[in-house]
C-alpha cells in the first residue's frame, strides 16, 4: 500500500502468494477462483451498487445543497447555527454516502465560503466540516457497514439498526460541544442573519422532506421486515431516480455520470470485498486470527482493557489510511478475537467504524483534514486539526458511553 498500490490488488496479490507459499499453487488458484465466482455471482451483493446508486442519484439530483438550505433555514440564525447546519447537513449527506472523505469534500465546498462570508473562525469552521465528514461510515444505510456484514457474516438488518442510537448520539454530542465552544468564545461564531419565518422554514424542509421520507422508508421497512437488505437497496435506488425524474432535477449527464460514477464505487468495494476474502483464506489457513484470539484471551488482565488496546490499533489504523480500507484488513484479524472475549459481534462491528472514524480527523494524518486543506489552501492545516479536535471529546464520550451501556446499540434488535 505504501507503494501506492490500490487495497484490494495489496490484499488480493499478498492472499493469493502467501497460499501459494503456504500451501500450493492448485490451492491459490483454486481459492481465487473459487472466491471470484461465488462473489460475482452473489445476489445478496448486489445490495452494494443499489445503494451506491441510490446515493449517486439523489447527489446528482441536487438535494445536498438543500439538506444544506434547509438545516441553515432553521438553526443558522442562532450564534453557531451556521456550524450546527454543518454537523446536520453533514449527517443527512453521510447517510446517503457513507464516506468520510466525500461528505467533507461535498459539504465543504458549500459551506466554507459562507461560514468565511459570516466571519465564523477559520480554525472552528474547517474543524467543524472535518468532523461532520467523520459521520459518513456510521449512518445507516452506510456502505462500509454493508462490506463488514458481509465479510463477518454479520445481518446487514441488525448493523444498520444498531447503527441508529450511536448516529444519534454522536450527532448531538457535537451539536453540544459547538454550543459549549460558541458559549465559551463568542467571537468564533456571530449569529448569522435573520430568523426566517415558520412558512420560509416549513418550505424549505419541504424540498428534502420526500428524500428523508425514503430513507426512513428504506430503514424502516428493512427493521420491519418489508424487504431483505437487497429489495431495501433496490427501492432506495427506484425511489430516488423516480423522485429525481419527477422534479426534473436530473439531467440525462448527470444520469450518466451517476451510472458511471455508481460503477466505479461499486467496482472498487467488490474487489476490496473480494481481496479481503482471500486475504483472510490465507490468514485461516496460517491460523493467525486464531493465534491471535488465543493470545488475548490467555492475558491475565481484563477483557475490558484488552478491548481498550484494540480501540487504540483501530485508531491508529484511521490516522493513515481510508476507514474502510483499514477495516477491511482488520476485521479478519481482530474480529475472532473479539467474539472470543464474549463481546457482542454487531456492538463490536459498529464500534470499529466509530473508533476509526476518529482517525480521520486526528493528528497526523487524519484525511478528512487534508480533504478540507485542499478546499482552503491558505488556512494552515494544524488550525483545521485543532478546530477538529473538539469533536474527538465528543467521540470519546460517546465511546464511553457504548462501552459501559452496550445495551443502547443492541436492545433494539
Amino acid at each position: 500500500m505504501f507503494l501506492r498500490m490500490p487495497i484490494s490488488f495489496s490484499m488480493l496479490i499478498v492472499g493469493f502468494a502467501g497460499l501459494y507459499a503456504v500451501v500450493s499453487s492448485k490451492a491459490a488458484f483454486t481459492v481465487v477462483s473459487g472466491d471470484l465466482w461465488s462473489q460475482f455471482s452473489s445476489y445478496s451483493l448486489s445490495v452494494i451498487p443499489l445503494y451506491v446508486f441510490m446515493g449517486e442519484i439523489v447527489f446528482r439530483s441536487g438535494i445536498t445543497e438543500r439538506l444544506f438550505q434547509a438545516a441553515y433555514k432553521w438553526v443558522g440564525h442562532y450564534r453557531g447555527g451556521m456550524i450546527w447546519t454543518v454537523i446536520l447537513a453533514s449527517a443527512g449527506f453521510g447517510s446517503i454516502c457513507g464516506s468520510n472523505s466525500a461528505t467533507s469534500a461535498t459539504i465543504g465546498s458549500m459551506a466554507l465560503p459562507e461560514l468565511k462570508k459570516f466571519k465564523y473562525s477559520d480554525t472552528l469552521s474547517t474543524g467543524s466540516v472535518a468532523g461532520g465528514g467523520s459521520l459518513g461510515i456510521i449512518i445507516p444505510p452506510s456502505t462500509v457497514l454493508l462490506v463488514i456484514a458481509i465479510q463477518a457474516q454479520l445481518s446487514i438488518k441488525d448493523l444498520f439498526v444498531a447503527s441508529i442510537v450511536p448516529s444519534i448520539l454522536l450527532v448531538v454530542l457535537f451539536l453540544l460541544v459547538i454550543g459549549y465552544v460558541c458559549w465559551r468564545d463568542p467571537e468564533m461564531a456571530p449569529a448569522a442573519g435573520h430568523n426566517p419565518t415558520l412558512i420560509e422554514k416549513l418550505k424549505a424542509i419541504s424540498g428534502v422532506m420526500p428524500t428523508l421520507l425514503l430513507l426512513i422508508f428504506v430503514i424502516g421497512g428493512l427493521f420491519l421486515g418489508w424487504f431483505t437488505p437487497t429489495e431495501s437497496g433496490a427501492v432506495g435506488a427506484f425511489g430516488s431516480l423516480a423522485y429525481a425524474v419527477a422534479r426534473r432535477k436530473l439531467s440525462w449527464v448527470n444520469f450518466k455520470l451517476a451510472v458511471f460514477d455508481s460503477l466505479r464505487s461499486s467496482a472498487m468495494v467488490i474487489m476490496m470485498v473480494l481481496g479481503a476474502l482471500v486475504f483472510g483464506r490465507f490468514l485461516t489457513i496460517t491460523r493467525l486470527p486464531f493465534e491471535v484470539a488465543d493470545w488475548v484471551t490467555s492475558l491475565t488482565i481484563p477483557s475490558v482493557w484488552i478491548m481498550v488496546m484494540i480501540f487504540v490499533v483501530f485508531v491508529i489504523g484511521g490516522h493513515i489510511m481510508d476507514a474502510f480500507g483499514f477495516l477491511i484488513i482488520s476485521i479478519p484479524i481482530f474480529f475472532p478475537a473479539a467474539v472470543q472475549l464474549g463481546y457482542d459481534p454487531i456492538w463490536f462491528a459498529v464500534m470499529m467504524c466509530i473508533i476509526t472514524s476518529v482517525g480521520a480527523i486526528t493528528p497526523p494524518f487524519g484525511i478528512n483534514v487534508f480533504v478540507v486543506k485542499g478546499l482552503v489552501p491558505d488556512v494552515p492545516v494544524m488550525s483545521i486539526f485543532k478546530g477538529s479536535l473538539y469533536y474527538v471529546y465528543a467521540y470519546l464520550i460517546c465511546i464511553v458511553i457504548l462501552t459501559a451501556f452496550p445495551k443502547l446499540m443492541t436492545f433494539i434488535l
